[in-house]
This record gives structure tokens, C-alpha cells and sequence, in this order.
């Protein structure tokens, strides 16, 4: 027997027990002869101590051992004298006195502290893993993603919904991001691909007739990474039939908020707002609006349009706008904080940064301010809110660069204002999505989001006039500035889908290579349905207030897509190459 409790389980309750325990050493101390260990497994630890003159043998073992040995030991559970209990540990009040030590594994010297919660290079902590994970943040971040799934496996089983799996081997479908290619041996010159999400998967079980689907589902999608992006990674897929957008959303709404509930109890829950994609960027300058904060963006295009400034009067008269942020007490910035804003946005592409100072005498202060009448500055003022001792920033170019341009500034200012409030999570839904963007590169209409994507009722007579004016009955979930899921309502109408694909300029021919499977399925009765997708890494990023998704992961890979710790990608055997008909020609 390896053990009778576990690390922590241990009380005054059971002081004259004899017990056995099995762990990792996490911290020794030697007192004059007797020594003193941290004994630890998943569940906590244990302090243990050895009585070289009674238990000479178990004083030995214990003795030759370091950190991270692996120990199996008989003891007898003591009351810890008084004024040496430990109010950090759940077992502080009692520890075992060693009779018999057995060391199970032994440990070289460990690269880093695992005992210490040290900043440490995260290539060192990706190339032992293994080791990281032993780590007291590391664990509870893997354990509290455990939880949250148990939980919502739970919520979903109680509202009926059956868990079905999918394939992870599929039929490549470009429908937007790069797919992972695998070869097949026995098929020459095919291909699988792995699945960028289970979308077309999902439908075709509306189709079967499951009309409450959820998977938490392994997705690949091979492109560059960031902070909250990862080559493989975890999403909670669902898809309902028969349904609408808000039962989509008010589904999704209990259950985000019973999981705020169970696992941020002190986090303060604003209502949930619903904002259309329009309405988003023209307020915060962003499709995922951080809502713990104001600072709205405001359009002066009409204002501007009248001015004799040139920058701003020609690009209104050019069809685009020109927006404003205000910044309240932002006349306490110096000017070369104002220039460093002005190189964020330019490296974003904007050709500058214009600025109104508002003093203290009603003045402004600025080198565009002459081009102005004084009603004109008066009345930008009143259009931002602004008042004396703030900051007016201007922003001039087509709609959406401008929207991004200050939408990137708001979040920079807020940050270095401290306005966004640990304490609160700030939900909001973005509706109405554009259905298709264009592509200036390749000259066509690109989906938004996937060709499946339902456009709203009312827009279904632009497809054919203006479809670049079509929106969508599509649907973000935002928290704290994040997207944190996304869906729609499908198409399920065979004809509708067909006319989808013309206007991406998809061909009839093309159509049917890619997704004749399920317009075929499409022809045998199917019932409206729509669905949802969540980035649960994301979200338990955010739960446990990580900088990034790799934190919440097990073995995630590094911001270059590689496995420091198994090595991989890697190269093959020239023969392994050979049976699945794969010619190399990249030498290293």
C-alpha cells in the first residue's frame, strides 16, 4: 500500500493514527539532527519529521533525500507544538513522525525551483513541463480547468443536450484559416485534414435530427501565434435546432453567469448589453468593446467637413470620417506621451495623430486649432463631452481604420489610467456582423465568419443588389475585452446555401467538391438550427487573470508553433515518408 490519506486530509482529529503516506519531497530542513520535510502530492502537503535516535533507519532515508525524491513512509500523526503550526497548509497543525522511509524515485537537481513561485523563462518552463506542472500555479490552473468543464457538462446535461463526438480526421474544407494536412497511406495522394472547428459536423447532426449537440472539442488551425491563439486548442461547441438567436443567447447567458457564480464569486457581473458590430465600433472602436470603462469614440465628420483644416475636410470629402476620443484629465499628459500614442497608430498604419488640448482659460491648445472657427471648436467639445483640463484626440480615415486606430488608443489610455477594474467582469453580445468582406488582394467577397452563416430576414433582398450591405445573424460573446465565443444561426435552406456560394464567387463545380457532402443533406428535411462556439481556453485565461492562453494549458506549444519539450515538429524517416507517398525536397 502506497498510502492511506492523502497530503491533506490529515487533522488533530486524527493525532495517534498511523498512516502511510506517498509524495514528492517539497522543501527539507535539518535541525541539528532532525530533519524536516514538506511532503507533497496533487492535494497538499504534509510536514514529516525523523527521530534519528528511535527510527534510525527511516532518519537515514530521510536523510539522503532531496528535493522532488519521491517517498513512501509509515508514521504515526503528532500535534504540532505549539507556536509551530503552519495557517498555510491545511495539515499545519499536526505532522508524522517517520518509522519506516522508502525512497520510490529519485530526482536530479531540477533546472528550476518547483518550490518557489518564481518568475522563470518560459522556454525553460515549455522544455519541462512536466516539472512546471508541479508548480503551485500551474496545478491550480490545470485543476480549476478541470472543474469548469465538469460544470458545464453538468449545466448542458441538465438542458438535455447529448455530448457526441466527431472526427478528427476530415475532409479539407478551406474556409479560412490554414488547415494541418495529413497524408494517407492507404489512399495515394489523399489527404485528411484535421478540423479548423466541428462545423459542418455539428450541422449535419441537426440534420440527423440531435437537436441539442455539445462536444468540448479538440480544434487545429495552423497560423501565426499570439498570445491567445495556440495551433491546437479547446472550444465548448454546441448547436441547437429549431431555435433562435435569443435562445442561443439566453442559454449561454445562464450559463456563464452560474459559472461566475461557482468560480469568481467576487467578481462583480454588469447586466449583459447587446451592441450591434456597428454600434461597437463606432462607440469603442472595437468589435470586442472592454465595457468596464467609457470612453467612447465620437464622429466629427460633420463638423470636419465644414473646417478649414485640409487633412480633415478632404478625407470626408473622400468618403471617409473623422472621429475624436476624449480624454477626461488628459490635459495632465505631457506631449511626448501624446507622441508615443501617435507611433502606435502608426505602425498600425495611420498617416498620424491630430490633438486638442482644452485649457484651463477655455483655450485650445493645439497645432490644428487655427483651422477652426471658435463655434466649430465649440461644438467638437460639446459633440466628445469634453471640459476643461481634458484631452481630445482625432483620428481621420476610412470608417474602420478610423474606428480601429482609436479603438487601440482607448485601450492604451485606460490601461495607463488604471480605469479597468480587476473586480468586474463586463459581458456584452455583438450582433449583426457584416455577412461578407472584401478582399482588395484577391478582388472578391470573403465570409466573414463561414459560408454557413444565415444573413438576417430582412437583408436577403440585398444578395443579389448589394451584398457587401448584407449583415448577418451572427453573435460574439465578449468579456473584459475578449471575444470568448462566437456563433450563428446557420443557413439551412438548400437554395439560400447555393446563392451564398455564387456570390463568394464559389462555382457550382467547386461547391460540390468542397461541400457537396452537406448539400446533399441539405436535400433531406432540415430544421432551422444555430449554435455557438466558445475559446475555453480563453475563458479560464481570464478565470485564473493569466497573461495568455499557454498558462492555462497542459503542453501548449511556443509563440512559434514548437513542442520545446517532446521536440516536435521533427523530421521523419525518408521510408515513413515513402508509405504515405510524401516526397521531401526542404533539406535543413
Amino acid at each position: 500500500m502506497y498510502r492511506t490519506h492523502l497530503l491533506n486530509s490529515m487533522t488533530e482529529k486524527d493525532v495517534g493514527k498511523d498512516v502511510v503516506l506517498s509524495g514528492w519531497v517539497h522543501r527539507r530542513r535539518d535541525h541539528g539532527g532532525i530533519i524536516f520535510m514538506d511532503l507533497r502530492d496533487r492535494y497538499g502537503m504534509t510536514q514529516i519529521v525523523s527521530d534519528p535516535e528511535k527510527f534510525k533507519e527511516a532518519h537515514d532515508v530521510l536523510n539522503e533525500s532531496r528535493s522532488e525524491f519521491v517517498l513512501r513512509i509509515e508514521g504515526t500523526v503528532g500535534k504540532r507544538p505549539d507556536g509551530q503550526e503552519n495557517s498555510n497548509l491545511e495539515t499545519g497543525k499536526i505532522e508524522v513522525l517517520v518509522k519506516k522511509a522508502e525512497i520510490l524515485s529519485s530526482s536530479e537537481v531540477p533546472p528550476f525551483e518547483i518550490d518557489q513561485d518564481k518568475d522563470l523563462p518560459e522556454d525553460l518552463r515549455l522544455k519541462f513541463r512536466y516539472l512546471d506542472l508541479r508548480r503551485q500555479r500551474m496545478k491550480n490552473n490545470i485543476i480549476k480547468r478541470s472543474e469548469v468543464i465538469k460544470f458545464i457538462r453538468d449545466f448542458l446535461e441538465k438542458e438535455d443536450f447529448l455530448e457526441i463526438e466527431t472526427p478528427i480526421l476530415i475532409k479539407g474544407t478551406p474556409e479560412g484559416s490554414r488547415e494541418y494536412i495529413v497524408p494517407s497511406r492507404l489512399h495515394e495522394g489523399d489527404f485528411y485534414v484535421l478540423p479548423q472547428s466541428p462545423q459542418q459536423l455539428k450541422q449535419l447532426l441537426m440534420v440527423g435530427g440531435f437537436d441539442k449537440y455539445f462536444q468540448i472539442a479538440r480544434c487545429f488551425r495552423d497560423e501565426d501565434q499570439r498570445g491567445d491563439r495556440q495551433p491546437e486548442f479547446t472550444q465548448l461547441d454546441l448547436e441547437m435546432s429549431f431555435i433562435e438567436m435569443e435562445d442561443i443567447i439566453d442559454l449561454n447567458e445562464r450559463l456563464l453567469k452560474d459559472l461566475v457564480k461557482m468560480f469568481k464569486p467576487e467578481k462583480k457581473v454588469t447586466d449583459f448589453v447587446t451592441l450591434t458590430y456597428e454600434e461597437a465600433m463606432n462607440l469603442y472602436g472595437s468589435d470586442k468593446p472592454d465595457l468596464r470603462f467609457e470612453l467612447p469614440l465620437s464622429d466629427i465628420s460633420d463638423i470636419a467637413s465644414e473646417c478649414d483644416f485640409g487633412v480633415f475636410k478632404n478625407t470626408v470629402e473622400g468618403g471617409g470620417v473623422v472621429k475624436a476620443l476624449n480624454v477626461s484629465g488628459g490635459g495632465e499628459f505631457p506631449r511626448s506621451y501624446v507622441d508615443s500614442l501617435e507611433a502606435i497608430v502608426k505602425e498600425q498604419g495611420a498617416k498620424g495623430l491630430a490633438y486638442m488640448y482644452l485649457e484651463d482659460d477655455g483655450s485650445f491648445k493645439s497645432p490644428i486649432s487655427k483651422f477652426f472657427k471658435d463655434d466649430e471648436l465649440k461644438a467638437i467639445a460639446e459633440r466628445c463631452g469634453a471640459k476643461k483640463g481634458d484631452l481630445i484626440l482625432f483620428a481621420a480615415d476610412k470608417w474602420i481604420k478610423c474606428c480601429e486606430f482609436l479603438g487601440l488608443l482607448r485601450l492604451k489610455i485606460a490601461e495607463k489610467l488604471e480605469l479597468m477594474d480587476e473586480n468586474v467582469f463586463a459581458f456584452c453580445w455583438v450582433t449583426e456582423f457584416p455577412l461578407f468582406e472584401y478582399d482588395e488582394d484577391g478582388g472578391k467577397l470573403n465570409a466573414v465568419h463561414h459560408p454557413f452563416t444565415a444573413p438576417i430576414k430582412e437583408h436577403l433582398e440585398l444578395l443579389d443588389k448589394e451584398p457587401e450591405k448584407v449583415l448577418s445573424d451572427a453573435y460574439d460573446v465578449v468579456l473584459n475585452g475578449c471575444e470568448v465565443g462566437g456563433g450563428s444561426i446557420r443557413i439551412h435552406d438548400q437554395g439560400l446555401q447555393a446563392k451564398i456560394f455564387k456570390t463568394l464567387g464559389i462555382s457550382d463545380e467547386d461547391a460540390e467538391s468542397r461541400f457537396g457532402h452537406i448539400l446533399k443533406a441539405f436535400g433531406y428535411g432540415v430544421p432551422p438550427h444555430g449554435g455557438i462556439a466558445w475559446g475555453l481556453d480563453r475563458l479560464i485565461m481570464i478565470f485564473q487573470n493569466e497573461p495568455n492562453i499557454r498558462e492555462v494549458i497542459p503542453f501548449p506549444k511556443d509563440q512559434q508553433a514548437r513542442d520545446l519539450m517532446l521536440g516536435a515538429p521533427s523530421e521523419v524517416p525518408m521510408e515513413t515518408l515513402n508509405e504515405v507517398h510524401i516526397k521531401a525536397d526542404v533539406k535543413k
